[in-house]
């Protein structure tokens, strides 16, 4: 009997369940007919993680991003959706990088990375560990904000007000935490990222919340 709980619900490559299929005349083709019978879900080539029947463990769509292209940590709009800050349930999870932009259709739905500098990545982001038994790596809300300026095309704000809008109507963004957010985090943004002005901008409109 295969000990599949063990992984819980962490991904794992294809090396370490070869390991457990030693016995097997043809590991490949039993981890094959595991993923046909519903047991392990194949992510991408060489990278599984166990079903929740065989788990008892609900599948995390934001570690299982982090396992699929690292560095990388999860941010933009489900980062935000994660701290239940937009109100959008978000199918795709977005998360950024270092290396080239890159994407993932799995069964568990559509994986998109995005670049950044490297001096801009380590900025903002933290570690999430969840009920003692596994961890990722997610932006801030401040951050996952900066990410998301960054990242959507032909935005132009000239103004406090016009971020204040698109904010609140273009995003339908929660305010009420807007006066815990760390300041220091969005200035570190605007001055190692683009799009200084419309950065410059949100940190005048936080400034006025705190």
């Amino acid at each position: 009997m295969l000990d599949l709980e063990r992984f819980g619900n962490i991904p794992f490559t294809y090396a370490a369940l070869e390991e457990m299929l030693h016995g097997y005349q043809s590991p490949y083709d039993k981890a094959a007919a595991m993923v046909r019978c519903g047991d392990i879900v194949r992510l991408r080539k060489g990278l599984y993680v166990v079903s929740p029947k065989i788990s008892r463990r609900e599948i995390s769509r934001e570690l299982v991003a982090n396992h699929l292209y690292h560095p990388s940590y999860v941010s933009l709009e489900s980062a935000l959706a994660y701290y239940g800050l937009i109100p959008e349930r978000v199918y795709t999870v977005r998360s950024v990088c270092m290396k080239l932009r890159k994407q993932y259709d799995t069964p568990l739905g559509h994986f998109e990375y995005i670049k950044v500098p490297e001096n801009y990545y380590p900025l903002g982001v933290r570690q999430e560990i969840v009920n003692n038994e596994y961890a990722f790596l997610i932006a801030t809300p401040e951050k996952a904000l900066c990410d998301l300026i960054l990242a959507t095309p032909r935005l132009r704000l000239q103004s406090v007000r016009a971020m204040q809008t698109y904010l609140e109507e273009d995003l339908r963004l929660d305010f009420s935490a807007v006066e815990r957010w760390d300041t220091e985090i969005v200035r570190q943004c605007a001055e190692a990222g683009k799009k200084k002005v419309e950065l410059g901008l949100l940190l005048k409109l936080i400034n006025q919340y705190n």
